[in-house]
């Protein structure tokens, strides 16, 4: 179902998040720019809980913000269909991330979550870096646009020495130098998964770009770092 831009807020959240409850054929729901923000976000989760054949729930350009983040993040640790979780531009912030985190430790099913432009400093990275390394079956992390910084590299970095399921990481416009190209480089030390890794657009040098080229090579990965 495709809902695109039609500004249905919170109490259209609302009325869809009381038929998902039953409904027993829906598998992607698309909720894109509608104007739904926390409340809205609570009637949703609240319907994952019980929905068992949603697969895509998008998102993109509401304002959960962290209040919403937190109901779907909770609803993340009892929903085991959901694959793919969009939901750039909505300002979740640090204490968003730590709530979808904290869903991510002991979610079975998902496999993409995009949280680009959401304004996660290295706070919010920091626990998306504890999930990873919990979490068996994301293989997707968008977090491009955000503000990660140096910081909060190394503790992505930190997360992907235990992961072992997660092949795209995009770092895009995320504020990370050396130091953190660096702190990522030795995260993949140990990992054998990864297989694309994006950071462009930050203010990485020489002297980052050869440590990253450097793990590359000696990991003899057919993956891409851009």
């Amino acid at each position: 179902m495709n809902l695109q831009g039609n500004d249905i807020g919170d109490i259209g959240a609302q009325h869809l998040g009381d038929g998902l409850r039953h409904n027993t054929a829906l598998t992607t729901l698309n909720l894109q720019w509608n104007n739904i923000g926390g409340t809205g976000a609570q009637y949703l989760g609240d319907a994952l809980r019980h929905n068992t054949t949603l697969i895509i729930l998008d998102l993109w350009g509401n304002r959960i913000r962290d209040i919403g983040a937190k109901h779907l993040g909770d609803a993340l640790q009892h929903n085991t269909t959901l694959t793919t979780m969009n939901l750039q531009w909505n300002k979740i912030g640090d204490t968003g991330a730590q709530h979808l985190g904290n869903g991510l430790r002991n979610n079975t099913t998902l496999m993409t979550l995009k949280l680009q432009e959401n304004k996660i400093g290295s706070t919010g990275a920091q626990y998306l870096g504890d999930a990873l390394q919990h979490n068996k079956t994301l293989t997707t992390l968008n977090l491009q646009g955000n503000k990660i910084g140096d910081i909060g590299a190394q503790h992505l970095g930190n997360g992907l020495r235990d992961n072992n399921t997660l092949t795209i990481l995009d770092l895009q416009c995320n504020q990370i130098g050396d130091i953190g190209a660096q702190q990522l480089g030795d995260g993949l030390v140990d990992n054998t998964t990864l297989t694309t890794l994006d950071v462009r657009d930050n203010g990485i040098g020489l002297y980052g770009i050869v440590q990253l080229s450097t793990i590359v090579r000696r990991n003899n990965r057919k993956g891409r770092v851009s």
